[in-house]
């Protein structure tokens, strides 16, 4: 197959990549839960309606309780079945094979180093494009994002371009094609010493699992439509301090760019417990609870609210765990109320500091010595992240959580606008207003609610086609959000509200 020339492209570009489409996305099988209602619950017969709309919590298997109703969209369950454990085998063992991934290891060499590897993601990512079929405008399009790093004196001793390698499917709706959704991993290994460029450091699991699923999903998505954007990134820099991550969501704040969310899978492929046994059902996720950006107000108005579990991450992460939960999915996302591990990061970070919602995978049990280790024998103790400590066929399953998480937020609708909790007057009813997801398939609107206490969404109560809803329950006792559904059943991620008083 004759490939494209290799592409290099400032980050400016790289950016605006995504034109418009024609045609539409595949329908997907699932219904709304109920047909849009006509008129606001604003009446006493409106909120015993919508009362009597509200869907009771369900069992264990959804994780935030207002579970997404069934069935699932018969298209994303294809589009799990595409993907393949053999490939992704065979991916990480082949960025294992590059020696060393090291940000500042030799980029000449055909065989080793970061050079060749970078060459290699984007030689894969051409292919996937070029074997979906797409032309013109729909096309996705693959492409170095490069940016020059200058020492710090710290973990980079020398200037170096960090190259990150980026695929763009375009949406398909023109209403929601501005809204993109990443998934990411970084494809730099390093070995004990962060500083090492030249040692052995085959970084199979740390992040050859991650780079692996990401090369998968551009696959298998290349080949479908979905309304909004999907990005597809593996990323340089991240050992040495998230380097190739932060500047290119430096520059999509810049460039005004919409990102709706990311999801970086970084350490995804080892289901073992150092201690014994396995968590193959389980893939931890972290999100931030507050936003990193958070100013002096929005410290109080979570202080007032109590919405200390409820930044745009939260919110991401509670929709990629309600999915999984939607489809059976073989593994499913462990929510952690916290940013990430402690000592360690990762590029999820670097897209909240810009205030984007962004979240991680890791697998649950981590062994250290398989991680950020020289490959070695010490003691009759093996250490090093090589291939073997990788399971294909759970990673395939970590990337069906991915998949179908992508899938779902690219067909669903925004999230409606600017939320609003009213408090104005004395009352035992909650009142909420907002402003109308912009995209043309919208069918109606749902009212999330739980306890102050509660971790997850409890209640779902559709109010139909308004943009205002007053439901019978106390805005003191519970927390509430909204979120916008489609003729297809596709549900937004939550918008929380703020407090207003007028």
């Amino acid at each position: 197959m004759t490939l494209r020339p290799f592409l290099f492209m400032s980050a400016a570009a790289l950016l605006a990549c995504g034109g418009p489409p024609a045609g539409t996305g595949e329908p997907a099988a699932a219904p709304p839960s109920s047909s849009p209602r006509p008129a606001e619950a604003a009446s006493d017969e409106a909120r015993g309606a919508a009362a009597a709309s509200e869907k009771a919590a369900p069992g264990p298997a959804s994780a935030s309780g207002a579970a997404l109703p069934g069935p699932a969209p018969a298209s994303v369950t294809k589009l799990l079945a595409d993907i393949d454990p053999t490939r992704l085998r065979a991916d990480v063992d082949r960025l294992a094979g590059f020696g060393t991934r090291h940000t500042l290891s030799d980029t000449a060499s055909e065989t080793r180093g970061i050079g060749a590897a970078r060459r290699w993601l984007l030689a894969e990512l051409q292919r996937a494009a070029e074997a979906s079929g797409r032309t013109g405008e729909l096309a996705m399009t693959a492409a170095f994002d490069v940016h020059r790093v200058a020492p710090d004196g710290k973990r980079v001793d020398r200037e170096v371009e960090v190259v990150n390698v980026v695929a763009v499917l375009p949406g398909s709706m023109p209403e929601a094609r501005r809204r993109r959704y990443y998934v990411l991993a970084h494809y730099d290994s390093r070995a004990s010493d962060v500083m090492d460029a030249t040692a052995e450091a085959p970084g199979a699991n740390d992040d050859g699992s991650g780079t692996a699923l990401v090369l998968e999903l551009a696959r298998v998505m290349a080949t479908r439509s979905f309304d909004a954007t999907l990005v597809f990134m593996a990323t340089a820099g991240e050992e040495q301090g998230l380097l190739g991550a932060r500047r290119h969501a430096e520059a999509a704040r810049a460039a005004g760019l919409e990102i709706a969310g990311a999801l970086s899978n970084d350490i995804v492929g080892d289901p073992s417990d150092p201690r014994g046994g396995s968590h193959r059902a389980e893939i931890r996720l972290f999100s931030e609870g507050v936003p990193v950006t958070a100013d002096l107000a929005a410290w109080q108005l979570a202080r007032q609210t109590g919405a200390f579990a409820d930044a745009p991450s939260r919110q991401l992460a509670r929709v990629v765990a309600d999915v999984a939960a939607l489809h059976g999915l073989a593994v499913r996302p462990r929510l952690v109320f916290r940013p990430d591990r402690f000592l360690r990061g990762g590029d999820h970070t670097a897209f909240n500091e810009q205030g984007f919602a962004a979240v991680r995978f890791t697998e649950v049990a981590e062994n250290y010595d398989r991680q950020h280790q020289d490959v070695r024998t010490e003691a009759g103790r093996a250490y090093g992240d090589l291939p073997a400590h990788v399971d294909a066929a759970y990673l395939a399953d970590v990337a069906r959580v991915n998949a179908a998480a992508l899938a779902h937020l690219a067909d669903a609708p925004s999230p409606p606008g600017d939320p609003k909790l009213m408090a104005t007057e004395l009352t035992g009813d909650t009142t909420l207003r907002w402003t109308a997801s912009p995209e043309p398939d919208v069918a109606g609107y749902e009212v999330l609610r739980r306890a102050t206490s509660a971790p997850g969404w409890e209640h779902a109560q559709d109010v139909g086609a308004v943009t205002e809803a007053t439901l019978p329950f106390s805005k003191d006792d519970w927390l509430f959000a909204v979120r916008a559904y489609d003729r297809d059943g596709y549900r937004s991620p939550a918008a929380f509200p703020r407090v207003a008083r007028e």
